[in-house]
């Protein structure tokens, strides 16, 4: 019942001492929010361009064919009764572009682009981080044509089972709930996943089943003539000096992943 008339000033001493926050406060207080990692995600068309990315030629002719051809003309495939590949798993070394590729691709797409953090959707609750799943499936849905970036994906895909004192199988019921919406996730709705992990040997083999993550696309460190284009993408927008010999820093640079090379063109 209202205990309290809005219209009123005041507010008596009886009622207040009366007033208590119940567990029904807070049901329905949490039934109103959304988890603060969700609220934060944005549907956007990226600006990356293949441009933005130096070297990966060979990844990128790949990318066209398993995902631009798809999503740009889905028709072709049911026409002939194919089913394109639903997602891709990018794996290698951290720091080698896969975020940038995945933006990329969906730039040329001219798809939606979503990007989540696998530990984004963990959560303390019990059963929230399967709603943070379904939440963001959902968003993709909605946002179709849609590229859905996992990063970090291992940190919610690992392989079942040996999660030791993980409470309840916390865990199994993520990925369960992953491998449910993409099982869910209709040919005609034009929503393509890619995942990105360092670690693929602690990845959950369900996930690179057919009609899943079944493509993987190896993102090694870049070899001297994609340093050259990676050094010449970071800076194409900045005045060099003559004397800078950009094939000279690409021998020097060996072992370096493409963000290093960012890093140290913008020092």
């Amino acid at each position: 019942m209202d205990l309290i008339d809005l219209e009123d000033d005041t507010i008596d001493a009886e009622v207040m001492d009366s007033l208590a926050v119940t567990m029904e406060d807070f049901r329905y207080a949490m039934s109103k929010s959304n988890p603060s990692a969700l609220r934060e995600t944005v549907v956007e068309v990226p600006t990356v361009t293949w441009n933005d990315v130096g070297g990966l030629d060979e990844v990128k002719r790949e990318l066209q064919e398993l995902v631009q051809y798809p999503v740009e003309h889905p028709e072709k495939f049911l026409q002939f009764g194919m089913t394109p590949s639903k997602g891709v798993l990018f794996y290698g070394p951290p720091g080698c572009g896969k975020t940038l590729l995945a933006k990329a691709i969906a730039n040329e797409c001219q798809a939606n682009f979503i990007s989540i953090k696998g530990p984004e959707l963990l959560t303390m609750w019990f059963g929230e981080s399967e709603a943070n799943v379904r939440d963001v499936f959902d968003k993709a849905r909605q946002a179709a044509p849609c590229v859905l970036f996992f990063d970090e994906l291992d940190s919610i895909a690992k392989s079942r089972g040996g999660n030791v004192g993980d409470g309840g199988g916390a865990a199994d019921r993520v990925i369960n709930q992953v491998l449910t919406e993409m099982d869910g996730m209709n040919s005609k709705k034009n929503v393509f996943i890619i995942g990105a992990t360092n670690r693929p040997d602690i990845i959950d083999p369900a996930i690179l089943r057919p009609g899943r993550l079944d493509q993987l696309i190896y993102i090694p460190l870049p070899d001297e003539k994609s340093r050259v284009s990676i050094l010449k993408a970071n800076l194409r927008k900045s005045p060099i000096a003559q004397d800078i010999d950009l094939e000279f820093l690409a021998k020097k640079t060996e072992g370096f992943s493409g963000a290093d090379l960012t890093e140290i063109c913008q020092r």
